[in-house]
């Protein structure tokens, strides 16, 4: 394929994303050049007109639906000229088509084919006789016309069997009109409704597909969740789908569409032909393709609700680095203790066995009191899985009345966690630890920093999506990638602190590079520098200008080290410095000192007022964390399971999910509370117009089903 011009991806890219084509322009340069998505965002805002991630990356993804859609062009084109039937005419319908359907529409006709009942009547010299059937003539007799193709010599052994030929090709015709085939396709999406049915050969258990055993909507107000719970329970064998819509309608207007003329002796022929190409040629292609156009439609729903989580979930406030107690708990095997100092390293473990009678509970007070004074700690992070609230009221009782009260008590999520302790990774940082303790030592770390834990798992078995296992993976991973990618890069990351995983999202860095850099801070010693970062093999000045301004050296003799100036601008900072009689070290956390800068006497052809206010943020705010502060969630402590609950109860719970349908809130029962979108305080579209995975919600109980495990809340304004 020859190379795209560079003027007609711009344009296509600025029409599609309705942005200015010098900024699609500036970020499709940027990209050519290596700049990665964060560092344009943030260090290049004058050429892009300060476009943020999703502005940058919505060009991105743009241009490269542009580059497939002229690959599948390029190939084409070229078939149709090897083909010999490449007009002016048909170049100019090629350009015409704008998506992927529509150039698989326009090449269907010509598209080579298997042999068919239409080829062979095409081989036996009917096609004269199928393009009469199409005129609609208003005269003739077709027997007779058609006897003129009798040629026993080709197979067409009377006037019926080249008229039966003639046919195929018509229905051949109709069945590959592009324009048809976009118009039906628009209809169905506009008033075909999709019926579920409880399968015969469905269960008879309960599943989670029940609600929809008779359920029938139209497709083009069925929300993305529903479309996808509705395939699942088909996948599975409780539901038979199928599409409902209007054949006498869809004949009628296929009949428009060719022009039939009821006054025409050939009409008959044509009704025939109309009617077959329907009930065995366009029907099931098109209910194939509006059931993938709905399914790409719901998979980039889901993605963005999933992606949306996530990011709320990776920016949750930190601890910080203080000590912290890690429980991962257990009935019958018991709770697993893990110690972490404030940098997050394993010091000890216990397990204790508190749910197993009187006896065991007492003995295991004792155990944990005599573990919580071997290891000083701030916090005790409690996993919120299997036995979770009762060893939080148990662990809350036991230091109730010791040394330890004011010891803060968290429940903190394991979604994912038993899928890092049983990783490579996990094996690979505590070799001789059993699964379960990796297990207690990363509930620990997430209490501390939820982001640095949280990339060492796949994102995808966090669980903060809806339906995610069944939305077309590539996308999914493609979006949660960016996703991680923003949010390390948003909060910055400690050089000599920061884990593989964690180095592995910088810009510019990537995992192959960041075991480097790991293994070099362990043979060496800690970086001095950012600079020092240079001296790692792999990263030369590209990676090293991606990646050095989302790094931080705390304690590098270099103050701008700590902030998120880039080491580009260092010279200029320099200059604000010795304008202002100070030194650089003065000016790095001197709030109205900086503010005292002149941003006018900065500007020049190469840095803009944006980048310049960047600066001097930086300078008042040297390396700020976006991140909120830590506050532990408040359960009940006289509610522990979905039986306690009574209608009427009110919660301060955490919004542990967000979909389309509703938000889930943690009330501390084992078992989230779905709050409806129609039980929030106003009306809404989406939930996420409201609240966020790890926002605190106001909640009444509505409703329990103890035995499907539901319980329906109404949330209420703070």
């Amino acid at each position: 394929m020859s190379e795209v011009p560079l003027d007609l991806v711009v344009a296509a890219v600025a029409a599609e994303t309705a942005l200015p084509p010098e900024v699609v322009r500036a970020v499709l340069d940027l990209t050519d050049e290596g700049a990665t998505v964060p560092f344009i965002a943030r260090y290049r805002k004058e050429r892009t007109r300060a476009l943020d991630e999703l502005g940058i990356r919505a060009i991105v993804e743009s241009r490269d639906r542009v580059l497939k859609l002229e690959a599948r062009r390029f190939t084409i084109r070229s078939q149709l000229e090897e083909q010999g039937v490449l007009t002016a005419a048909l170049e100019q319908r090629l350009q015409a088509c704008t998506t992927s359907q529509e150039l698989e529409d326009f090449y269907l006709p010509y598209k080579p084919k298997r042999r068919s009942k239409a080829t062979e009547a095409l081989e036996r010299g009917l096609e004269a006789l199928a393009v009469r059937i199409l005129e609609q003539p208003r005269s003739g007799v077709p027997l007779t016309e058609a006897q003129r193709f009798v040629n026993p010599a080709k197979g067409v052994d009377s006037a019926a069997a080249a008229l039966e030929g003639a046919g195929d090709i018509v229905i051949d015709r109709i069945a590959c009109d592009p324009d048809l085939r976009r118009a039906l396709r628009s209809a169905y999406l506009q008033y075909a409704e999709v019926q579920a049915t409880r399968s015969k050969t469905a269960p008879d258990e309960r599943t989670p597909f029940d609600d929809y055993g008779d359920h029938q909507e139209p497709l083009r107000s069925i929300p993305s969740h529903r479309f996808l719970a509705l395939r699942r329970g088909a996948e599975v064998g409780v539901l038979d789908l199928k599409l409902v819509f209007d054949r006498s309608r869809t004949l009628a207007f296929i009949e428009r569409h060719v022009h039939l003329e009821p006054r025409s002796p050939y009409a008959d022929l044509l009704v025939t032909a109309v009617k077959d190409a329907w009930t065995n040629r366009l029907k099931r292609a098109l209910e194939t393709e509006v059931m993938a156009e709905l399914k790409s439609r719901a998979d980039a729903d889901a993605a963005r609700v999933f992606a949306d989580n996530l990011g709320h979930l990776l920016l949750a406030a930190p601890r910080g680095t203080r000590p912290v107690i890690g429980i991962d708990p257990g009935f019958r095997s018991g709770c697993k203790c893990a110690a972490i100092d404030g940098a997050g390293r394993f010091l000890g473990t216990i397990t204790i066995y508190p749910h197993q009678g009187a006896g065991g509970q007492v003995q295991a007070a004792e155990q944990l009191i005599r573990f919580l004074t071997a290891h000083p700690s701030f916090a005790i992070a409690i996993g919120n899985g299997t036995a979770g609230r009762e060893t939080e009221s148990f662990v809350r009782t036991t230091i109730a009345n010791s040394p330890h009260r004011d010891l803060i008590v968290v429940s903190v999520s394991e979604s994912g966690a038993s899928i890092y302790s049983a990783s490579d990774l996990a094996r690979e940082e505590f070799p001789d630890l059993d699964l379960t303790i990796r297990g207690a030592i990363s509930i620990a770390r997430r209490l501390q920093d939820p982001l640095a834990e949280l990339v060492k798992v796949d994102p995808r078995s966090i669980g903060v999506g809806q339906y995610q296992h069944d939305v077309d993976q590539s996308l999914l991973e493609k979006k949660l990638g960016d996703v991680v990618e923003t949010c390390v890069n948003r909060v910055g990351v400690e050089l000599n602190t920061a884990s593989a995983s964690l180095l592995a999202h910088v810009a510019g860095i990537g995992t192959t590079l960041a075991k480097r850099i790991v293994a070099q801070r362990e043979a060496k010693g800690a970086f001095p520098t950012r600079a020092a970062l240079a001296t790692v093999k792999g990263i030369g000045k590209r990676t090293f200008e991606q990646a050095a301004g989302f790094l931080r050296v705390s304690q590098s003799d270099e103050p701008l080290d700590r902030s998120a100036v880039h080491p580009e601008r260092y010279d200029l900072v320099r200059r604000m410095a010795r304008d202002l009689k100070t030194e650089v070290a003065a000016l790095v956390g001197a709030g109205e000192l900086a503010q005292q800068i002149e941003v006018d006497r900065y500007v020049d052809d190469d840095i803009g007022e944006p980048t310049l206010r960047d600066i001097i943020d930086e300078l008042v705010r040297p390396g700020r964390d976006p991140r909120e502060s830590f506050e532990p969630p408040r359960f009940r402590d006289d509610v522990n399971a979905i039986g306690d609950l009574e209608p009427g109860m009110e919660f301060e719970g955490i919004v542990t999910n967000v979909t389309a349908f509703g938000a889930f809130v943690d009330i501390g029962v084992h078992q989230d509370g779905l709050v409806h979108k129609s039980a929030f305080w106003r009306r809404v579209h989406e939930p996420s117009e409201l609240v966020h995975v790890g926002d605190r919600l106001l909640v009444t109980v509505e409703e329990i089903d103890s035995e499907r495990g539901r319980i329906a809340l109404r949330a209420h304004r703070r």
